[in-house]
């Protein structure tokens, strides 16, 4: 196959609707290759290159000590992770900003329509309180194309947030409350209250302010706040330029420039049998400029629809093989 350029690519991820996936994913694929050096390294240091019937992932875990892109250029902005202190954060490198706010939206519009018909209220403290967050660039975009003057950022003020959430009620509008877990459930301590007919979408992660639960638990919890019958959830990643969603069965289904399968914990390029047990890794068409290619650090089960759930993160002591190139 021969090596297409960028700029091929970016057109034919316009048509990802029309194309078949595996098409595209090849292409991209053969840039990657020859246009990425961390990721060509990665291939014949592991010996996989074109000997698998997949594409395999690269280790999540340099986007900590390396700066991941494909061909020559100068980031204008950069993602990076939340972490405790003294923890080493990932860096995402940002080639064109609006590819990545672009692919996010049409990810969104995939499963809840277009944002102009959503008011979107947004709880995301440990975000807002530093730079460089990839789901605050994300929530800024689609609250900027929302229709309705409500939608907005709250940080601790809850009791603005209470007297939005009942007048959004009270008057019909469709409506998206979307938190990170910590802050939805100090929200829920603070003002319970029926809000059916709300989506309660949540973005994952205590970052050390709550003792860690289960999604079972969280949504469970959630749930009895608010009064509502299912918790949304949104699957996504500082090394990702693509998101994943659950309506409300802890199932997420990716979108359409994402696909996900599973490797064996001991050997990271034996594929998993679908609904078994096995690490997640991420092909993420948008992220044409660093990695489409990734081994994630979760633990999850994809099914034959390509839906797939998380069940926990793995300890890294258990990762057999991924330290490839690490030291």
């Amino acid at each position: 196959m021969q090596t297409p350029d960028r700029s091929e690519i970016l057109s034919l991820l316009d048509r990802i609707g029309e194309l078949p996936f595996s098409r595209l994913e090849d292409a991209v694929y053969h840039y990657q290759s020859r246009n990425n050096p961390l990721y060509q390294q990665f291939l014949n240091l592991s010996g996989a290159g074109d000997k698998l019937s997949y594409h395999p992932g690269l280790p999540i875990q340099f986007f900590k000590t390396q700066e991941v892109q494909s061909g020559v250029w100068l980031a204008n902005s950069v993602f990076s992770s939340s972490g405790t202190t003294g923890q080493q954060t990932s860096r995402h490198l940002v080639r064109d900003m609006e590819v990545y706010l672009t692919n996010a939206l049409k990810g969104f519009e995939a499963f809840y329509g277009h944002p102009k018909n959503w008011v979107i209220l947004a709880l995301l403290p440990s975000y807002l309180e530093r730079q460089g967050s990839s789901l605050v660039a994300m929530v800024e975009r689609l609250i900027s194309l929302s229709e309705h003057q409500e939608s907005g950022f709250f940080l601790n003020n809850f009791d603005q947030l209470k007297q939005t959430l009942q007048a959004c009620r009270k008057k019909g509008r469709q409506t998206l409350l979307l938190g990170v877990s910590f802050a939805l459930l100090d929200f829920a301590e603070y003002a319970p209250m029926d809000l059916s007919g709300v989506i309660i979408m949540e973005t994952g992660g205590m970052k050390g302010r709550r003792k860690e639960l289960t999604r079972t638990e969280l949504h469970q919890q959630l749930r009895d706040a608010f009064g509502v019958e299912d918790i949304h959830s949104e699957y996504g990643m500082t090394e990702l330029f693509s998101q994943a969603y659950s309506t409300g069965d802890a199932i997420f289904h990716p979108t359409p420039t994402m696909r996900v399968f599973t490797t064996e914990i001991n050997d990271p390029f034996c594929l998993v049998a679908q609904g078994k047990t096995g690490v997640l890794n991420v092909v993420d068409l948008a992220n044409l400029d660093t990695c489409s290619f990734i081994q994630t650090e979760d633990l999850g089960r994809v099914y034959a629809d390509g839906s797939f759930e998380i069940l926990g993160r793995l300890d890294a002591a258990e990762l057999r093989g991924c330290n490839l190139m690490v030291e």
